[in-house]
């Protein structure tokens, strides 16, 4: 038996990553933008470098500082990456479902999510990807072994600390990081979604779309990934989207116990028959 180590293919990176995505069909990522002028070009070739299989589609909320137009030139130098413009800020959520819209009419079989600031690696797309061989959703993790953040000032460690662990707690979902954005999801996964109203907005989406992925069966797997807090542009996070975050999963929590509650009446007492 050969060493797989030394075999033309683990000798050649890009060789080894169409070996990790050519089973997995047609593959896109998405990067929603809202002034994203300075670091979308060098993500968009980072990417393309790190999965030259993959496509990639820019989906601008008319950013006012041109990232939109910057889009369009860039896809008009690569066959492989698109441009979607929407008329404004309507948040992340509704970009995304934008995204995945636009993916399912053009037949691809797994859309990527990913940021546009630089906090998330291109590079290590390819483990995410391989580990969708055995998953319905994959999710670049911070908080499982391995996974790592840097340069975030303690506040933000503290938000996402405890904003996982409150997830957990409210939805027993049993994930580490259900409200990180770096995540491959396959085609079946985005059907069951698009035909189900999705109301959240801002990163509440994320934990949203494994909440509803969970329900449906869905096998969702976590890899560790390195986060960088980002070294240009402002954030998007904002008390707004704490308060929707905490509210929506409060609810989602209370509703599933509720569920729970009458399950458990309806096997003790059976079937109402009146």
């Amino acid at each position: 038996m050969s060493n797989p180590e030394s075999s033309p293919a683990a000798a050649d990176p890009v060789r080894q990553v169409v070996a990790t995505t050519s089973d997995l069909g047609r593959v896109l990522v998405t990067i929603p933008t809202y002034d994203e002028r300075e670091t979308i070009g060098p993500i968009i070739a980072r990417l393309r470098a790190a999965v030259p299989e993959a496509d990639v589609l820019v989906v601008d909320d008319a950013s006012p500082d041109g990232t939109g137009l910057l889009a369009e030139r860039l896809a008009a130098g690569d066959p492989q990456v698109f441009a979607l413009h929407r008329p404004g800020k309507a948040g992340l959520g509704v970009a995304y479902l934008a995204a995945f819209g636009w993916a399912l009419e053009r037949d691809y079989d797994v859309v990527v999510e990913m940021d546009a600031d630089g906090s998330h690696a291109p590079e290590e797309l390819p483990r995410l990807l391989a580990a969708l061989r055995h998953a319905d959703v994959v999710l670049g993790s911070r908080w499982v072994p391995g996974g790592e953040i840097r340069n975030w000032p303690w506040i933000r460690l503290a938000l996402s600390r405890g904003g996982n662990a409150f997830v957990r707690l409210a939805l027993g979902l049993g994930l580490r990081d259900a409200t990180g954005g770096f995540r491959a999801i396959r085609r079946p996964v985005l059907e069951s979604l698009l035909v189900t109203e999705i109301a959240s907005q801002g990163y509440c989406f994320q934990v949203d779309l494994v909440r509803r992925a969970r329900a449906q069966g869905h096998v969702i797997a976590e890899v560790p990934i390195t986060f960088v807090e980002r070294e240009l542009g402002m954030s998007k996070m904002s008390n707004a989207i704490v308060v929707e975050a905490l509210v929506r999963v409060s609810a989602w929590g209370a509703q599933a116990r509720w569920a729970s509650i009458r399950r458990r009446a309806e096997q003790v007492g059976g079937p109402d028959r009146s």
